[in-house]
């Protein structure tokens, strides 16, 4: 297709260029699904919702499938108490925890999740119930 012991031509090194930057742009895209994370897609109920009545559990999506294993999340209320049931069930890229009956106020989930290929991310948000 090229005979390189040419002299360069601009066509020659445009297209040269051009090849190159089409494999660089190939590896930068690889590279990067491969340090992904599972990033939190949405909650239930959403974060930084306020309810009119408890929810009886909170459920998280995320980008990737989870490793149940390693996988956990908590809820809280303004004092710091647990108000979550136990251990999250994890099914694919949902983790989901039941809950006390909560009375009106502010609570936070806190969540750590481990994606089936090791990576780990965490992270928190709060809602709230009866309007306060």
């Amino acid at each position: 297709m090229f005979n390189i012991a040419k002299r360069p031509t601009k066509r020659r090194t445009v297209v040269l260029a051009t090849v190159y930057a089409i494999a660089l742009a190939n590896l930068t895209a690889s590279v990067g699904a491969a340090l992904a994370h599972a990033a939190l897609h949405h909650t239930s109920p959403p974060a930084g919702s306020t309810l009119p009545t408890a929810p009886t559990e909170v459920s998280l999506w995320f980008t990737d499938n989870l490793e149940g294993a390693f996988s956990s999340v908590e809820v809280t209320d303004s004092g710091g108490g647990r108000v979550d049931h136990g251990k999250a069930e994890v099914s694919g890229n949902a983790m989901r925890v039941g809950i006390k009956a909560l009375s009106p106020g502010s609570y936070r989930v806190h969540w750590r999740a481990v994606s089936v290929d090791t990576h780990k991310s965490e992270g928190d948000f709060t809602f709230k119930v009866g309007g306060q």
